[in-house]
């Protein structure tokens, strides 16, 4: 757990002399970093799956990929909510959020279980909708996440241009995500004329290629005018969320099942490293880094097997077919952790965020620098 010890452990924010370059600040190591945070195991994973070079490893994920989803994904999904719930004064500043919102949730399950047509396919398709924004999202965090901590900071049209090329997956998902996206809120008839199916057709194959040439664009611009670099980590997280969404057919049950374990390890990474610093600097703390990481992942796997593997059970009993109920709770988990993550990430007084966005220094410091207060505004703003 040495590699946990080691967050706030970083370089000076702003080099006078940079790479040509930039690899970025990483919170741990460039080899975390770049493989968990950046998304670069996912992508070597994901190439030796394709090449078919290693069967006995695709039989092996294959075997036991649920194992997998449940410690990376369903923690995930239960990370956002152990955060909002160990947060300090989250029940006092976000009383809906914290009470109102999980009986809303418990409630729209009920009724999508009752009126399966009517309600519960609409909770699916708006979920299969929603996500590929998700992961837009955060790969937009991550990359302003790493702008800032890397001592570079962007103004509104800089960073309207990032967000506009990490969005590009999510408008070719949404364009061609069957039973969701514009295939749910159009009606057949219209998506069958010729003239709209051709409109159609432009429209994802531009954002396809949107999606590789716009961040690429934006790197190579950056580097060639001397401007605030992008770090190559930010471009990579970028990219990997690019593969993801477009090049690997999101709706595919197999890749999406191993592109969710990648996903959620990004976000169990930031958010325990955010979870750590917080502890690590309240007053009388005792306890060594990795024990507050070991316990804050603890508290996530447990909740996500809950959630998970044991609530759709009781739905079961209830009377209401296994199938269903897993579908329905999958989507209505989803949907509420959207919403907690946008919320929980767009806390401008929060100095844990600011302080993550840091390059270095105290946690005083950090909240003090405009560079990272920002940031903590910015990154994973919309990950909801």
């Amino acid at each position: 757990m040495t590699a946990v010890t080691a967050v706030g452990a970083t370089a000076p924010a702003a080099a006078l002399r940079r790479p040509a370059v930039y690899p970025g600040q990483p919170f741990v190591g460039f080899t975390f970093d770049y493989l968990v945070i950046g998304g670069g195991f996912s992508l070597l994973v994901l190439a030796l799956l394709a090449s078919g070079t290693m069967p006995s490893a695709s039989v092996f994920l294959k075997e036991h990929l649920w194992t997998f989803v449940l410690l990376s994904n369903s923690a995930h999904f239960a990370g956002s909510t152990v955060r909002l719930y160990t947060r300090p004064g989250s029940f006092r500043d976000l009383p809906f959020l914290t009470m109102g919102l999980p009986l809303v949730s418990l409630v729209v399950l009920a009724l999508g279980l009752v009126f399966p047509g009517a309600l519960g396919q609409n909770l699916l398709s708006l979920y299969l909708t929603w996500s590929p924004y998700h992961y837009s999202a955060q790969a937009y965090g991550i990359a302003v996440l790493y702008c800032y901590r890397s001592g570079a900071p962007w103004d509104e049209k800089e960073k309207r241009w990032l967000r506009l090329a990490c969005f590009a997956p999510f408008l070719y998902s949404f364009l061609t995500i069957p039973g969701a996206g514009l295939t749910w809120l159009m009606p057949a008839a219209a998506l069958a004329d010729p003239a709209a199916a051709a409109v159609r057709g432009f429209a994802a194959t531009a954002a396809m290629v949107a999606s590789f040439a716009a961040p690429l664009a934006l790197f190579v611009r950056h580097q060639v005018s001397g401007r605030a670099r992008l770090p190559l980590i930010s471009l990579l997280a970028v990219l990997a969320n690019a593969v993801w969404l477009v090049l690997l057919s999101y709706q595919v049950a197999m890749v999406l099942a191993v592109i969710t374990i990648f996903h959620g390890l990004q976000y169990l990474a930031i958010l325990t490293i955010v979870h750590v610093k917080e502890q690590m600097k309240r007053p009388g703390n005792g306890a060594p880094a990795w024990r507050h990481a070991a316990g804050f992942y603890a508290r996530c796997l447990g909740l996500g097997y809950l959630l998970f593997q044991v609530w759709p059970h009781a739905f079961v009993l209830a009377g209401f077919s296994y199938g269903e109920s897993l579908l329905l709770v999958v989507s209505v988990i989803n949907i509420h952790h959207f919403i907690v993550d946008a919320f929980i990430w767009r806390l401008r007084r929060d100095p844990s965020y600011a302080a993550a966005a840091a390059s270095g220094g105290s946690g005083g410091d950090a909240v003090r620098h405009p560079p990272a207060q920002a940031a903590s505004a910015d990154s994973f703003r919309a990950s909801g």
